[in-house]
């Protein structure tokens, strides 16, 4: 409790019920909610014992009482109800504000969308790419790809050379598949093949499965290596990916997801990555519910991507 800041939450309805998904001890290592405070226009959810009433009282005198570090605004309706004059006390007596989207976002690594709207996103800052950005990016992604190869072609040689004697001479060692990359351009994934040679021989795309029963002996152990993922880094070379991105989903998925899914479209904005935040922060998954969480971390990572975010989720990627 001596590192967790102290956090009143200003709001008692929908938006403030959004943080009751924070439950979990490790959800809340960087805070801990020392008030719930109604604001006007909520309809008050949950336990109307929690929270409390201004009666009259200002929230910055509330937040001095309750000795909070911060005032977290997560009212329903803030037209004509938020009371500027009283966050303005509030902040000149060292009492941060912050708004629950920002609060959120800080606390969880993702980026809500059930919570954002276009204005945020538009006025937020971050979601900009700079040349320096572009062209150390560029330069991270050369340099690595190009050790790893010179690196690991012994392994790789051996894996390719397991596939021919599990599935025939004649069998194809790498696997193709049309994937969507920055903006929506589409290209060939090049990867080790895992699955049998006849996997999708009706043509028909299908999510792969926790206990994909297409998956062939080799392809099973070079899954769980994550050595199947390896030949990607030509694509890397060639410019179609990055290191560091979204996963890159096939087309048929991203047409049918971004119809049921807010800001679906924008991972679209970067490369795709072999790793990324999405890929270190969520288990694996492969269903309409997974691509919603995954998109929420890939839209943070869009936000506030950087070198050193680069870094700690490729040191996190070799932990995996």
């Amino acid at each position: 409790n001596i590192f967790r800041r102290r956090t009143l939450i200003y709001g008692a309805g929908e938006r403030a019920a959004s943080l009751m998904d924070l439950r979990r001890r490790s959800d809340r290592r960087g805070f801990r909610i020392v008030g719930k405070v109604a604001a006007p226009g909520d309809t008050i959810i949950g336990d109307r014992s929690e929270v409390s009433m201004t009666d009259g009282n200002s929230i910055a005198d509330i937040a001095l009482e309750k000795k909070a570090e911060e005032i977290v605004i997560a009212m329903d309706e803030k037209r004509g109800n938020l009371p500027v004059r009283e966050l303005l006390d509030a902040r000149l007596q060292g009492i941060d504000v912050i708004e629950l989207m920002e609060f959120l976002e800080r606390e969880t690594g993702k980026i809500r969308v059930d919570l954002v709207n276009p204005g945020w996103l538009i006025f937020s800052p971050g979601f900009r790419i700079s040349r320096t950005r572009a062209f150390s990016s560029r330069t991270v992604d050369l340099l690595v790809s190009a050790t790893l190869i010179a690196l690991t072609w012994p392994i790789l040689l051996l894996v390719a050379l397991c596939i021919k004697l599990e599935d025939g001479v004649r069998a194809p060692v790498f696997y193709r598949q049309r994937r969507v990359g920055k903006g929506g351009v589409t290209f060939d994934v090049l990867k080790f093949r895992s699955m049998s040679v006849d996997a999708e021989s009706d043509g028909e795309a299908r999510w792969a499965e926790s206990d994909e029963p297409r998956i062939t002996r080799v392809g099973n152990l070079i899954r769980n290596g994550r050595l199947d993922e390896f030949p990607q880094l030509l694509n890397v070379l060639r410019g179609q990916m990055s290191l560091v991105g979204p996963r890159p989903e096939r087309p048929e998925f991203v047409e049918e997801l971004q119809e049921k899914i807010p800001y679906y479209g924008e991972r679209h904005a970067e490369k795709p990555g072999i790793t990324g935040w999405a890929q270190v922060r969520y288990s694996y998954g492969a269903s309409e519910e997974d691509a919603l969480e995954k998109l929420q971390y890939d839209l943070y990572y869009i936000k506030n991507q950087s070198l050193m975010l680069d870094i700690m989720i490729i040191l996190q990627t070799v932990e995996v």
